[in-house]
């Protein structure tokens, strides 16, 4: 996962470049919310364009970058949903509570 902080718009951006598993998600949550601490951000983007496969265990990871979004103040998107990402996450219901941030990221 790579992340990027525009200090400008105060505007973290994480790039998941690798698959979303029981395995992953640990190292991707501590690093998320170690970075969301350091910058104190306005808002936290998760990009998705890279990633090809996620489990169950990745909606909870971004439900709980969510919830921790919220704490801290900072707004939470999703941007470039892959086909399979976006099926998952409409299963779950994400989509209605996470908004779609893809234009967004076009503009940073």
């Amino acid at each position: 996962m790579e992340s990027k902080f525009y200090e400008k718009d105060k505007l973290l951006v994480f790039k998941i470049t690798e698959e979303i598993d029981d395995c992953s998600v640990q190292k991707i949550r501590r690093r998320a919310d170690y970075e969301m601490e350091r910058h104190m951000p306005k808002k936290v983007i998760f990009d998705f364009n890279s990633v090809t496969f996620m489990d169950s265990a990745g909606i909870g990871m971004i439900i709980g970058r969510y919830k921790f979004a919220n704490i801290i103040g900072a707004e939470f998107g999703i941007a470039n949903l892959t086909q399979s990402v976006k099926k998952i996450f409409e299963m779950s219901g994400i989509l209605k509570l996470i908004p779609d941030a893809t234009e967004e990221m076009k503009a940073s």
